[in-house]
């Protein structure tokens, strides 16, 4: 029997491409026959991690198709097609009100993903979700086949890397550094980040917001973020990294004081987890699926009012017993995201969707 997982693009350091090279390992171990097939494949990726889907062929009534479902894509339209049992994993798709705004093409893509998923309602034998959120989205879209829980693995071995050390010694200066870490992006609302920071550097002068993440295909809301930056006289306070390297990443983690997430629409927010592994205290707007992501831990905000957001920053940066706390909540937050844990998981409920139980 195979069980092969399918999707239209295998980037290199993409979340979703992670999962599924993840995935693959543990169903190899489970003893199934299984390759990942994508349209589009990353050059840098290493040979032999998947194969072209075009070439996907001869599935059979009981092998096993893992579509991962994050995108507008015709593949959609076609999984119906592979005469065998489909499983899709939903890892979310950011509404494109969020982008109507700033691109036509983003806009479009996200409708057209919305629709792939509606198309699909009906004829998927079985759905893992990486969140509750991500389910009851399914939900209301009409999903009757069952639905189970298996969030997205992450390697945390992957981030014991050496961080870049320029960046380091760069920005380990004495002031408070505040990051965010996520593409820019409408949705990920880096304005509310400024806003709320534009207050907080009243109480504190000695800070910078360092905002962490490409913005590659929003250049439009990448320019407005700039503009607004320059209106606030922060210029040389607000730090957009751009596309970096991962040593990069991994180095303003470790130089972070705070994590401020203001974000409206996320289907689980790896950065959260991310945040936990380098013990950097985190604060975020009780948005989608970040309250049940941080599990009660970390600092979550009901309202995104800049000032009270920038006084609780305040308070979490100045009140150490408060700063413990509230890492250590996150450390034990951690364990619900170990790698064995969730490969457990996903390996539990595939053997069970298999077996039909």
């Amino acid at each position: 029997m195979r069980v092969v997982q399918i999707l239209p693009t295998l980037s290199f350091g993409d979340g979703v491409g992670n999962d599924a090279i993840a995935l693959k390992e543990i169903i190899g171990k489970m003893g199934y026959s299984t390759d990942i097939y994508a349209e589009n494949i990353d050059k840098r990726l290493p040979e032999g991690t998947a194969i072209k889907a075009d070439k996907l062929r001869d599935l059979k009534k009981d092998d096993v198709l893992i579509y991962h479902k994050s995108t507008g894509t015709d593949l959609s339209f076609k999984i119906d097609t592979y005469k065998c049992r489909r499983v899709m994993i939903y890892h979310n798709i950011t509404p494109p009100d969020f982008f109507r705004p700033y691109s036509a093409s983003a806009t479009q893509l996200t409708e057209y993903g919305y629709k792939g998923v509606e198309y699909l309602r009906d004829k998927m034998d079985y759905v893992l979700a990486v969140s509750e959120y991500n389910k009851s989205e399914l939900i209301r879209m009409g999903y009757t086949c069952k639905i189970d829980i298996s969030p997205s693995l992450t390697k945390f071995e992957d981030y014991e890397q050496a961080p870049d050390e320029a960046t380091m010694k760069k920005y380990r200066d004495g002031k408070k550094n505040i990051i965010f870490v996520g593409r820019i992006a409408p949705n990920k609302k880096q304005e509310n980040v400024i806003r709320a920071y534009c207050c907080y550097r009243k109480l504190n002068p000695d800070s910078r917001l360092i905002l962490v993440g490409s913005a590659n295909g929003m250049e439009n809301y990448n320019e407005r973020l700039v503009k607004y930056v320059k209106a606030l006289g922060l210029s040389d306070d607000v730090i957009f990294t751009g596309h970096i390297k991962f040593s990069e990443i991994l180095a303003y983690y470790h130089i972070a004081d705070a994590f401020l997430c203001m974000s409206e629409h996320e289907g689980l927010c790896v950065p959260l987890v991310e945040s936990m592994f380098f013990g950097v205290p985190i604060i975020a707007y009780n948005t989608s699926a970040i309250g049940e992501t941080l599990g009660g831990s970390g600092i979550l905000l009901d309202d995104n009012d800049p000032v009270f957001t920038a006084a609780v920053m305040d308070r979490l940066l100045t009140d150490d017993k408060l700063r413990e706390s509230v890492i250590e909540g996150q450390r034990k937050r951690l364990e619900y995201f170990s790698y064995e844990r969730l490969s457990n998981i996903f390996e539990t409920k595939l053997k069970a969707f298999i077996e039909g139980k």
